[in-house]
């Protein structure tokens, strides 16, 4: 049963007595229709401007930690139809945000008044002939967006009271549990005139809104996994220029656990490296590219996060042949050593311009011998990656600004805005990074501060910057050997006892080459990000326990077995017993009066023998 002991089929019923269609095709206008009453055993939960029916059983339909993602995905949206409309003439208006007013900066000069008022009137009435679009309203040359997964419908719904600019919301699910709950909630939010709940296979879906009439300007899909199966419909049904919003949340297999199943869902081979988690923004952008090009289509990379548990891309798509001959040059190997964590990337391709024309033609390499140069290690190659930027920084500051500019907008724009401030810092011509613990751990020494590491490298001539992906990354053009001579440096004055060292390990064979440059460790002012000294929510902590991805949803939208009932039962799976062999040891907790195990302890809380009964 789904609401205590109402069945399927017993609250679809009730459902369609309180609407007409699935599809939510109220007669009159839907904003006088009364929103629905709650039936036996739902709840409702709030989130933005959004409330939501939620049945009490089920609760795989709701992570309030995602709230973060729904947020970043209002605001990148808004931004997105506000450069878009403009082009159609049509001006979005979001609410609380303050209008750029052109003020005049000197009384003085009546030439410079005059030209700044007739520029103002000129503004205002530009302003007044171009369609104004709002949050809730239909707008007739807006946009078409597409939620594949929806769930309940807590994004679409929000995205029809929080977004402007919209013609129209498809909130698709495959369970007509689902469905029937996205036509609720549209009701009771009064946004049934925005918002149609649809009951279909998402790929099949989007395979019938291929035609180029019939796509849609935005696509989001933010499955339970990996949304591989889903990226083939999804380029082929965005409109040009249009946007997709896509999450993955296996990262175990994204970021080398499994490196032969990301191979068969990504076409890319991940590895176990400090970089992982840029690695796996890389391989999904490596993987829509890769899809869209077999359409003549290609991708431009809005804003790409890793967030918590999973990773979000924010892409433009379009249609060019001749752009897409620059595909086979966007894509990179990467040769990552096993010993010091060394990498270096292998372009798969290479342009050069010839005049007019651009010449293609195979890539060299490899850019590595058979062992590192560092350490003499082996090295391991993963990819192909995307090892294009990551990032379109204009785009990223209009979002910036817009969520800065806004606070109350959203509930989580403290950690939007401090995330966006750390993704405008990074280098966005340099791929992967390393981290700082890692390269002290190689080498066995202290870890240096990261504010005299990033100076160091900047004494030496190169570019440095942070990353949003770890709170201790590097990322820098500085190439691998640089880095060594200035951990080198740094233990010079940290010494490391060398005696201790294997003559086989990595630390030993680096240590024992000397420096080739002086480092200088004293702090810079450019070496500490601005978003440090305004103290911003960077990297943010765990917001509380079990925080993370939610248990699947049974077939049909079932209840769904409590996650952490079920993370007990495959507990302890080695129960030691009193016949355990490390019964025979004493326990020193329980000599020392500090065990609280009891009788459960795996060891011994038998007194100690005595030399007396030893002797006996």
């Amino acid at each position: 049963c789904w609401l205590g002991d109402m069945d399927q089929n017993s609250y679809l019923n009730i459902f369609f007595l309180k609407c007409s269609t699935i599809d939510i095709q109220t007669a009159g206008d839907p904003k006088e229709t009364p929103p629905p009453e709650l039936l036996p055993g739902e709840t409702v939960v709030k989130e933005g401007k959004a409330a939501i029916l939620f049945p009490n059983a089920n609760e795989v339909f709701y992570n309030p930690v995602q709230e973060f993602n729904r947020d970043l995905t209002c605001a990148v949206i808004t931004e997105f139809a506000r450069d878009l409309l403009a082009e159609r003439g049509v001006k979005v208006v979001v609410p609380g945000e303050k209008e750029k007013v052109l003020v005049s900066l000197t009384e003085e000069d009546p030439e410079v008044d005059a030209e700044a008022d007739l520029t103002t009137e000129k503004k205002n009435g530009d302003e007044e002939s171009a369609v104004v679009a709002t949050v809730g309203e239909k707008c007739e040359l807006g946009l078409r967006v597409l939620e594949g997964l929806a769930a309940s419908g807590l994004r679409s719904v929000r995205f029809a009271l929080e977004v402007p600019g919209l013609l129209s919301i498809t909130a698709n699910d495959f369970s007509a549990k689902a469905a029937a709950l996205i036509a609720r909630n549209a009701q009771y939010n009064g946004v049934s005139h925005l918002l149609q709940a649809s009951c279909k296979d998402a790929s099949m879906l989007m395979y019938e809104k291929r035609g180029k009439k019939e796509r849609y300007d935005v696509i989001d899909l933010d499955p339970y996994g990996s949304p591989s199966h889903f990226l083939d419909a999804a380029v082929q049904a965005v409109s040009e220029g249009g946007l997709l919003c896509i999450t993955c949340t296996d990262m175990a297999v994204m970021a080398g656990n499994s490196g032969e199943t990301c191979y068969s869902k990504y076409g890319s081979v991940s590895i176990k490296a400090k970089y992982c988690h840029e690695m796996a923004l890389r391989i999904i952008l490596h993987s829509l590219d890769q899809r869209a090009g077999v359409y003549q289509r290609y991708i431009q990379p809005l804003l790409s996060v890793s967030v918590d548990f999973y990773i979000r891309v924010f892409v433009r798509v379009f249609t060019g042949q001749a752009t897409v001959k620059n595909s086979a040059s966007k894509q990179a190997l990467v040769y990552n050593c096993v010993g010091c964590g060394s990498f270096h990337l292998q372009r798969m391709g290479r342009r050069t311009i010839n005049g007019k024309h651009m010449k293609y033609s195979a890539a060299s390499g490899p850019p590595v011998g058979t062992e590192c140069e560092h350490c003499g290690q082996r090295h391991q190659l993963g990819g192909p990656l995307w090892a294009e930027p990551i990032h379109d920084s204009q785009f990223v500051h209009k979002v910036l600004s817009a969520v800065a500019g806004n606070p109350s907008r959203f509930g989580t724009a403290k950690r939007i805005e401090g995330m966006l401030s750390v993704v405008t810092e990074e280098l966005d011509d340099v791929p992967l990074y390393y981290t700082v613990d890692s390269l002290s751990s190689t080498i066995h020494c202290n870890t240096p501060p990261l504010l005299k590491f990033r100076s160091a490298l900047l004494h030496a001539g190169h570019r440095v910057s942070i990353s949003h992906a770890c709170k201790n990354a590097i990322k820098t053009d500085a190439p691998s050997a640089a880095i060594w001579d200035i951990m080198r440096c740094w233990e010079k004055m940290n010494p490391v006892k060398r005696e201790k060292l294997s003559v086989t390990s990595p630390a030993f064979k680096i240590l024992s080459t000397e420096p080739s440059l002086e480092a200088c460790f004293t702090a810079r002012e450019d070496a500490n990000p601005q978003s440090r000294k305004r103290h911003l929510t960077r990297f943010q902590e765990n917001p509380h326990a079990f925080w993370g991805p939610k248990a699947r949803a049974k077939a049909g939208g079932g209840i769904s077995t409590n996650l952490q009932d079920k993370r007990k039962k495959f507990q302890n799976k080695r129960k030691i017993t009193d016949s355990s062999p490390l019964k025979n040891f004493p326990c020193k907790r329980f000599r020392e009066g500090t065990c609280t195990q009891g009788d459960v302890c795996c060891y011994s809380h038998d007194p100690p023998i005595t030399e007396e009964e030893k002797a006996e």
